[in-house]
């Protein structure tokens, strides 16, 4: 069992910045998938959308159109932490903002939620215009 723990979240205002983390309890390695997905307001979270995601072997990252650009994931292999820069930010990116991670490796970055087995608990980010 793999525990993720996020932090960073916040109430900030459109064009403003912000930096999420995520801490796994258990060391990551090989093609495992950590990936960061945002739920909006009154959401299910089926809904939960992939926001971006990194190949912890080779730190290979993918993101979603709406935060290329403007988001950056990165890792500390030291720490078990992945990281989610937020530049840029507006109204569109408030959400709850969770970490998740595959239990099995995979030789691309998946993008459906239903490929990840451990969630973190979430945290709110908001942004006001």
């Amino acid at each position: 069992q793999v525990q993720l723990v996020e932090s960073g979240g916040g109430s900030v205002q459109t064009g403003d910045s912000l930096r999420l983390s995520c801490v796994a309890s258990r060391r990551t390695s090989g093609n495992f998938i950590m990936a960061w997905f945002r739920q909006a307001p009154g959401k299910d979270r089926r809904d939960r959308e992939f926001v971006a995601g990194l190949r912890w072997s080779d730190g290979e990252e993918a993101y979603d159109d709406s935060v290329m650009g403007r988001f950056t994931i990165s890792k500390d292999d030291a720490k078990d932490t992945v990281y989610l820069q937020m530049d840029r930010l507006n109204p569109e990116d408030t959400a709850v903002y969770y970490c998740g991670r595959t239990m099995v490796s995979y030789s691309k970055i998946v993008t459906s939620r239903t490929f990840y087995n451990y969630w973190g608990q979430g945290t709110q980010v908001t942004v006001s215009s």
